[in-house]
């Protein structure tokens, strides 16, 4: 169905989720090595969560970089 400006309604563009699952796949993991870094994360990668989750922290990084601003609070 068209509205009146000629472009097609939302719902013309909706499909079912089994329609879209025959075009649309999900990756398979392929080695052991890939679920284990899914599942667990780095060091360096938890220790920019925990920058980011505290405001002053995060703040100083976007100022004078992550590594500065990680030590000064946390180190």
């Amino acid at each position: 169905p068209k509205e009146p400006s000629g472009s097609l309604s939302t719902d013309s563009i909706k499909i079912k989720k089994e329609v879209a699952n025959a075009f649309v796949k999900r990756k398979k993991r392929s080695s052991p090595y890939e679920w284990y870094f899914e599942y667990y994360k780095s060091p360096m990668e938890q220790m920019h969560e925990r920058c980011e989750n505290y405001p002053p922290c995060d703040y100083l990084s976007d100022q004078v970089g992550f590594a500065l601003a990680y030590n000064r609070f946390f180190g």
